[in-house]
C-alpha cells in the first residue's frame, strides 16, 4: 500500500480486455479479496471496491471494516449538518448508514460510496452503470434531507497503490478479484461479506489456501 499515493486518475479499460485479468486490463468496478499472503494486517480479511484503476496505480475502498463506534447521525451534528435535536427526524437509511473504515490513506476525509440513482455534477465519479463515488458534504446534506441515493456507505479512508503495485500484489497471490454485486458493497451484514466473496469465486473459507489463483 502506498499512503502518500494520490488518487489515480480515470482511465478506460482497453477494449477486448478480459476484466478478471491485471495483466491485460484494469480492474476498477471489481472487488478485491485478501488472501492469507498478502502480509499487511491492516488489510487482514478485507474486501475492497475498486474505484479507479489505471497506468497511474489504484484507488478503492473497504466495504467490510466497521469504522468503530462512529454513528451516522451523530457524524453529521459534528460537520454541522444538522442539529442536535434533529438526529430524530432523520430518514430511516440515514439512521441506519454504516460508517466503514475505507483505509489508511486520508483518514479524515470521508467518500460516499453509493448506488447510481444519485449524481452531482462535477463532484460525484461513475465507476459503473450501477455505482458512484462522491466525496463532497453535499451528498451528506442530501442524505440527511432524504433527497440521497437509495444505498450508500460512508467510507473513511481510502486504500492506493502507486503505479504497478497493485498488479504485483496479485500476481503475488495477494489478492483474489471478483465481479462486484450491490449485496457485497452495501449489504448491512459487513461481519460476512469476506465469506461470502470468497464464496462468490468459488473457494470454501475453511479451505482457504495460501496457493489459490486468480478468480
Amino acid at each position: 500500500m502506498n499512503p502518500e499515493g494520490k488518487k489515480p486518475g480515470r482511465e478506460r479499460r482497453p477494449a477486448g480486455a478480459s476484466q478478471h485479468a491485471p495483466e491485460q486490463g484494469y480492474l476498477d468496478g471489481q472487488l478485491l479479496v485478501a488472501m492469507p499472503l498478502m502480509g499487511d494486517p491492516r488489510f487482514e480479511r478485507s474486501v475492497i471496491y475498486l474505484c479507479a484503476h489505471s497506468s497511474e496505480g489504484a484507488m478503492g475502498i473497504m466495504v467490510n471494516r466497521p469504522a468503530g463506534s462512529i454513528d451516522f447521525p451523530e457524524l453529521l451534528v459534528q460537520l454541522d449538518i444538522i442539529k442536535k435535536g434533529d438526529q430524530i427526524k432523520l430518514p430511516e437509511n440515514a439512521e441506519t448508514l454504516q460508517v466503514l473504515q475505507g483505509g489508511p490513506v486520508d483518514t479524515g476525509r470521508g467518500f460516499v460510496l453509493h448506488s447510481s440513482d444519485f449524481f452531482i455534477e462535477k463532484a460525484t465519479l461513475r465507476i459503473d452503470d450501477d455505482v458512484c463515488l462522491t466525496a463532497t458534504v453535499d451528498i451528506l446534506k442530501a442524505i440527511a434531507q432524504g433527497e440521497g441515493p437509495r444505498h450508500a456507505i460512508l467510507a473513511l479512508g481510502y486504500a492506493g497503490w502507486a503505479p504497478g503495485q497493485l498488479e504485483s500484489e496479485i500476481q503475488g497471490n495477494g489478492w483474489l478479484h471478483c465481479d462486484a454485486d450491490a449485496e457485497l458493497i452495501f449489504g448491512d451484514d459487513v461481519e460476512e461479506k469476506y465469506a461470502r466473496a470468497l464464496r462468490k469465486i468459488g473457494i470454501d473459507p475453511g479451505m482457504l489456501s495460501n496457493d489459490a489463483g486468480h478468480a
